[in-house]
């Protein structure tokens, strides 16, 4: 059995007035409320408001929420911070994502009845409660102004899927499932982890549901036989009145994709497009400035720590919201987008992404292992999936993963990865915008998880991952192309510098591996090592399409 650490509410702060605030349905959710000024000398008079709804307790250490009122206070703002229902102090149940809409609205309502309210509030905050943002947008209630969600997505931990027609899917997070039965089980939080070397994933969950002595609606509406609740009341977010949107997106966090999904959805929506701005930083999903290493531990910094980083983490939004929500300056003034280009300190502005001057370059992987300029001689490689010796994931926690920067130079000397290197550049070269792998792929198993990686070598032979992304084939005995859509970039290799591509079947624990046998990776079961095939060389090759804006690739 393993050990569960049950994270009970911290104590509301004392700058706070708590408040209940009733639902449509008679659920009342914990919130609390920061007014400018001293407690005892608070400024109730109407103004603009903040509002923030998340899982994860208003009141806790891990989100810091007091120490971000007290920022936003001291620019004026009441702020309203809120756990969501079913979880830590709000009543209802801890059911993941399908009551945020309306409680959301319903929130707001409550918000516009208050007497140190004006009626405009405006949103903030990152992961979930990113996505209680796009929940309440799409709620179309009058009085939100503007939202500020960061690394986060409208299709935030959604499971992957399978339709009976398709052969190409995501592959599925090994978080996907865990999340249901540690942060959304009950009201507390429930730390825990699975014994990775077993694999027998949904054995060990109902191994915890019995030690928990309760069942948890979250992850029952996933698993066994799951029941698809909507999200949202319209169905699409983005299909009634639009917001004010400042997006913000990380190059390392795990979750952008799901962020970039909504930017390509966006842009054909003429009434979202029209006031979308983009932000994009170099940071990971955790943020990974607000934790610090300690040997083999990792430790939230202290509250001087993070008081002297939250300029950097909140004043965009501040800057957005006093011209969508205050009305001061002109929305002209401000950046449709704001890229950091990563292997700098250059944080640029451009009218869209990628920026204009961009060119696309591709190279072609070869039989010696190379990416050249030109397609080699045709050739068919193999590596096998052996799932008793998995492909390692190189970050001990992926949603950190530039607290520990892992070079993964090792995992290319593995006999089950495939490795193809560039030559060495003599010049910088700045990649802005997509990034795209082409291969064919076949296996000898029904199933086949195909991994690429992005990844720049430094002289002294370290790796480290730039770009990736990751498909799964279905009846996979017949080969099928795959486009793999490594993510977007925004980076400066360095002269002397190579880019490298690794190419595998696993990257363990981050996501499920395949059983080779077509057995469910949550439920395991038989398994057998399988071989996957790929093809280099000809105009059908393996190849590596990039988005250069300066520089010349060799």
């Amino acid at each position: 059995m393993p050990d569960i650490l049950r994270i009970p509410p911290a104590p509301e702060s004392p700058l706070s007035t708590p408040a209940r605030i009733r639902m449509r349905d008679g659920v009342r959710l914990a919130a609390d409320v920061y007014l400018p000024g001293a407690p005892e000398a608070a400024d109730a008079s109407p103004g603009d408001t903040i509002l923030i709804r998340l899982p994860y307790d208003k009141s806790g250490v891990y989100c810091f929420i007091p120490l971000i009122a007290e920022y936003f206070t001291r620019r004026g703002y009441r702020v309203v911070a809120q756990d969501v229902r079913g979880k830590f102090r709000s009543e209802g149940d801890a059911l993941l994502f399908v009551n945020e809409a309306d409680d959301g609205y319903d929130t707001l309502e409550w918000i516009t009845r208050q007497a140190w309210s004006n009626g405009r509030v405006a949103m903030w905050g990152d992961s979930y409660y990113g996505y209680t943002q796009w929940a309440a947008a799409a709620s179309g209630h009058p009085a939100l102004k503007a939202i500020a969600p960061r690394v986060t997505g409208t299709q935030l931990g959604e499971p992957v899927r399978r339709t009976a027609a398709e052969r190409v899917r995501r592959v599925e997070w090994g978080i996907t499932y865990l999340y249901p039965l540690t942060q959304f089980f009950e009201n507390d939080a429930l730390h825990w982890e699975p014994d990775w070397s077993r694999r027998d994933f949904a054995a060990q969950a109902e191994e915890v549901i019995a030690q928990l002595g309760q069942r948890g609606l979250s992850y029952d509406q996933w698993y066994p036989n799951p029941v698809l609740l909507p999200r949202f009341p319209q169905g699409d977010p983005f299909a009634g009145r639009s917001v004010p949107v400042l997006h913000t997106i990380g190059w390392w966090d795990n979750c952008a994709p799901l962020s970039w999904a909504d930017v390509a959805a966006i842009a054909e929506r003429p009434n979202w497009e029209a006031h979308h701005y983009l932000r994009i930083e170099a940071i990971d999903h955790e943020s990974y400035q607000l934790l610090e290493a300690d040997g083999d531990r990792v430790a939230e910094r202290s509250d001087a720590q993070i008081r002297a980083l939250l300029p950097r983490t909140l004043d965009p939004a501040l800057d957005f919201f006093e011209v969508f929500v205050r009305g001061n300056g002109r929305a002209g003034e401000l950046p449709r987008v704001s890229w950091n280009l990563a292997g700098t300190e250059e944080q640029r502005e451009s009218a869209t992404w990628p920026p204009a001057g961009v060119r696309t370059v591709t190279r072609y992987a070869t039989a010696d292992g190379a990416l050249a300029e030109h397609a080699g001689p045709e050739a068919t490689l193999e590596w096998r999936h052996d799932p008793a010796d998995l492909v390692p994931s190189s970050a001990p926690d992926a949603f950190s993963f530039l607290l520990t920067l892992p070079d993964e130079a090792p995992i290319g000397e593995r006999d089950d990865v495939l490795r193809f290197d560039s030559a060495v550049l003599t010049a910088d070269v700045d990649l802005a915008g997509p990034a795209t792998a082409r291969l064919e792929l076949s296996s000898d198993g029904p199933v086949a998880d195909c991994f690429v990686r992005l990844l720049d070598v430094a002289p002294d032979g370290s790796a480290l991952r730039i770009a990736r992304g990751q498909l799964q084939l279905l009846d996979a005995g017949t080969p099928h192309t795959l486009e793999i859509d490594l993510g977007q970039l925004g980076y400066r290799v360095r002269a002397g510098h190579r880019l490298r591509i690794h190419v595998s079947s696993s990257d363990y624990p981050e996501f499920l591996p395949q059983t080779g046998t077509g057995a469910d990776p949550w439920t395991w079961g038989e398994t057998r090592i399988t071989t996957q095939r790929t093809r280099v060389g000809g105009a059908d090759g393996l190849a590596l399409t990039l988005t250069v804006l300066e520089g010349a690739l060799p």
